[in-house]
């Protein structure tokens, strides 16, 4: 979904404990950042941060944004009109019908969500083989470099990883390179 125009509403919380996370997760004082009590308020805050008439897509990520999404929330997304994206870690089944879900799995265990429109590997991870989830039901397969102090040596070993599995595509977080947050 590069280059789509999003709000992006990162929920708290994680079930992983991944030592290469670059999310700080934990807390509700970011900006636009709250507590909401009820699924029609959290929609209308992020209904609130488009700039213009058009509304498009809300990308729903976290942590783990499964541990509080549900359907009263996709219902209320889906009524203001937004195209629900979703980023997982795969390991809580999806509700309802989400219109794009992204799935990266952070360990060598098939996800308990095991399709969908992408399946994104973080490489490399220690004791994850990709080639394990090709057997799974999704029309996208990335292999995204692990950005840490190794990045450059993470995306020469995901380019060759890519070159050397056709069915894997290189994936780059592009707000990391055009400055966005």
């Amino acid at each position: 979904m590069a280059g789509t125009a999003v709000v992006l509403l990162r929920f708290e919380g994680c079930n992983l404990s991944c030592d290469f996370c670059d999310t700080d997760f934990s807390g509700t004082d970011g900006l636009g950042g709250g507590v909401f009590s009820t699924a029609v308020d959290l929609a209308d805050a992020v209904n609130s941060k488009w700039i213009s008439e058009t509304r498009v897509s809300v990308l729903c990520t976290g942590g783990e944004p499964l541990l509080q999404f549900d359907l009263s929330l996709l219902q209320e997304f889906h009524r203001r009109g937004f195209r629900v994206l979703l980023e997982t870690n795969g390991t809580v089944a999806v509700p309802g019908k989400i219109d794009w879900i992204c799935v990266s799995p952070k360990s060598n265990k098939i996800p308990v969500q095991n399709s969908g429109d992408e399946i994104k590997i973080v490489w490399p991870q220690e004791d994850l083989d990709p080639e394990m989830f090709e057997c799974l039901n999704f029309s996208n397969f990335w292999i995204q470099p692990r950005f840490d102090m190794n990045y450059k040596e993470n995306l020469k070993a995901s380019i060759e990883y890519c070159l050397a599995n056709p069915q894997w595509r290189l994936s780059v977080q592009t707000h990391r390179y055009t400055g966005m947050p």
